[in-house]
């Protein structure tokens, strides 16, 4: 089999190598559009710092590793907001691996994850110039909704009844 996607501790070396590299890309990709330079290394490095993953560990939240080959190559994450939503986060893959099924298939095994942990909906958000996500999600179901969030850096907010 080409893929398979499952659970990893998000401490996990590998969860940090896909953490940076998710970090990486978002952040030089916001910096290269807005001020025409890549992320401050010392910015970055607070950045990546700042989110433990503790919100990604069972019972209240999951972090799935998706493998491409038996390599590393992507990941996506949910948390519970409360006992029906379910929040999904950290959808990346690596750029190597793009085109071949695998953002849908994190996003599918993020949804089972969601709906085994008694969520009915999942909610996400993202950026206007993440334009490769927006439609992703479009493709998937979800819809554009109100903000469910505050994120500094969200535009857009989607949603999608998964039970």
């Amino acid at each position: 089999m080409t893929w398979t996607v499952r659970p990893e501790p998000p401490g996990s070396p590998v969860a940090a190598a896909l953490w940076r590299a998710y970090c990486t890309e978002v952040s030089d990709r916001w910096y290269l559009l807005h001020e025409g330079r890549r992320t401050d290394p010392g910015e970055l490095e607070r950045e990546i710092a700042a989110e433990s993953g503790d919100d990604l560990v069972p019972p209240r939240g999951r972090l799935l590793v998706a493998r491409y080959r038996g390599e590393a190559a992507g990941s996506a994450g949910i948390r519970l907001l409360d006992a029906t939503t379910a929040e999904l986060t950290r959808v990346f893959l690596c750029p190597a691996v793009r085109g071949r099924g695998g953002a849908a298939l994190l996003v599918r095994a993020a949804e089972d994850a969601a709906r085994a942990s008694g969520a009915t909906r999942l909610v996400l958000d993202t950026r206007g110039d993440l334009v490769e996500a927006r439609a992703l999600y479009a493709r998937l179901g979800f819809t554009e909704t109100e903000p469910h969030n505050a994120e500094p850096f969200a535009e857009h907010w989607f949603a999608q009844r998964i039970g």
